[in-house]
């Protein structure tokens, strides 16, 4: 993937701090862009797309948390699937949320992955070591 950089949208501080570390710990050396709820994700995404030339400077996926103040990520994810520029993005949707009728809407309004955060630090390494691999070393993602 020519992406060099993932975004994470996540409210909860404590959250992105280990979600930061367990991508350190894992070996990624890459940027990491934070925002905290769905209207900051949504102007990031905008301000890369004004200054942007090409897809490329676009993140390599979007870590997506459901519940979020201001724009929850059910109204992000539809908005970033409808738009000609963002659809491409791969969306991971990563949430405490395990209603298997949410789980089914994600899908339907475009995630590529949906994902129960794990409870432990242990299994969150897991969980990133997955990720990895899989978006950068195994899907096959048009540019």
């Amino acid at each position: 993937m020519s992406s060099s950089f993932i975004l994470i949208a996540e409210d909860d501080a404590d959250d992105r701090f280990l979600i930061q570390t367990a991508f350190e710990e894992k070996g990624f050396n890459d940027r990491i862009e934070f925002v905290e709820n769905g209207v900051e994700l949504l102007s990031f995404l905008q301000n890369i797309a004004v200054t942007a030339k090409e897809e490329q400077n676009f993140p390599g996926f979007i870590l997506l948390d459901l519940n979020m103040p201001k724009k929850d990520g059910r109204e992000v994810l539809k908005e970033i699937k409808q738009h000609p520029l963002y659809k491409k993005i791969p969306v991971i949707v990563f949430t405490t949320t395990r209603n298997e009728l949410e789980i089914k809407r994600c899908y339907e309004l475009g995630a590529n992955t949906y994902i129960v955060k794990p409870i432990s630090f242990e299994a969150l390494l897991k969980v990133v070591d997955d990720i990895r691999s899989y978006w950068f070393q195994t899907a096959s993602i048009p540019a």
